[in-house]
């Protein structure tokens, strides 16, 4: 049955008498006692009988009155869900985060969209930043937080920059690496931060640092800086400024300016599009943005 047939049943079923009911629906009696022929003849069995109250369904005619009036009412509720979804923040966010971002800043932007946006889902990876890239080229992730000069070549928005640290618990100065014995604690990162940093050491020092020492991750790299066992070199994300160490910036002998590495949100204009991708990208923006005033 059509949604015109179903309101003329239950049109019929309210009103009890066909003069009203064609009133109502804007017919007059011949067409809609027509319209009410096709239905019967449709389900097959007679549904209403003429009488001196006027319509009276029978039994045939009463399942069919409560049919219709159950698919409008089911009807009516699933519109109010769609209109109420053109309002509302849903479906799954995908996101590809660089780890160092992942395990530092990105949880406290998670936990205020997912309080502001509890019917949202979120898929969250994380890895070095070419593997940030290759998940939006394979449709893994709507979105991309990567660090660094990332070839990226449709939307890509700048969030903050944050700079690096020479961080030990007895080194006060860079000149005190050419003749320290302490070990240079490093962590296993994509190639630009690592050729950064190697860079940033040739301009400096004729030669490599002569004790070293590789972990996996950056939050065992720090641990192993505080706990005094050698010097690290970590962006200031990682830092809360209240460690019980010397925090030395990394400065770049020619110009004099510190050393910095800069974090950006990147993605496929089509995926910025998306409610929850777009909402997403307002939080971020917020918090990125009190990161780049207290930085100031």
């Amino acid at each position: 049955m059509t949604t015109t047939e179903l309101e003329i049943i239950k049109t019929l079923a309210e009103e009890g008498n066909m003069r009203k009911a064609a009133e109502r629906l804007f017919l007059s009696q011949p067409a809609l006692s027509q319209r009410l022929q096709t239905i019967e003849k449709e389900w097959g069995t007679l549904l209403f009988i003429r009488s001196q109250k006027g319509l009276e369904p029978t039994p045939a005619g009463e399942l069919v009155i409560s049919f219709a009036k159950e698919t409008i009412l089911k009807k009516e509720e699933t519109a109010e869900m769609i209109a109420s979804l053109a309002d509302k923040v849903h479906g799954t966010l995908k996101i590809a985060c660089a780890s160092i971002v992942g395990q530092t800043w990105l949880p406290q932007v998670l936990k205020e969209f997912v309080g502001t946006y509890p019917d949202a889902k979120i898929s969250l990876m994380t890895g070095w930043s070419s593997e940030i890239v290759k998940a939006l080229y394979d449709g893994e992730a709507h979105i991309g937080i990567v660090r660094g000069q990332v070839d990226w070549k449709s939307k890509k928005e700048y969030l903050f920059r944050d700079r690096l640290y020479l961080v030990d618990q007895e080194i006060t100065s860079i000149d005190e690496l050419k003749n320290t014995s302490r070990p240079f604690i490093q962590f296993k990162s994509d190639s630009n931060y690592y050729m950064e940093i190697q860079r940033w050491w040739q301009r400096h020092f004729t030669q490599n640092p002569g004790r070293q020492i590789t972990v996996d991750q950056i939050e065992t790299c720090k641990q192993l800086a505080l706990n005094g066992i050698g010097y690290a070199i970590l962006p200031s994300i990682t830092l809360t400024g209240n460690e019980d160490v010397n925090r030395i910036p990394l400065l770049n002998s020619e110009e004099e300016f510190e050393l910095t590495r800069d974090t950006w949100l990147i993605g496929y204009e089509s995926s910025f599009a998306l409610k929850q991708v777009d909402a997403f990208t307002q939080v971020v923006n917020k918090y990125a943005g009190r990161l780049r005033k207290e930085s100031e």
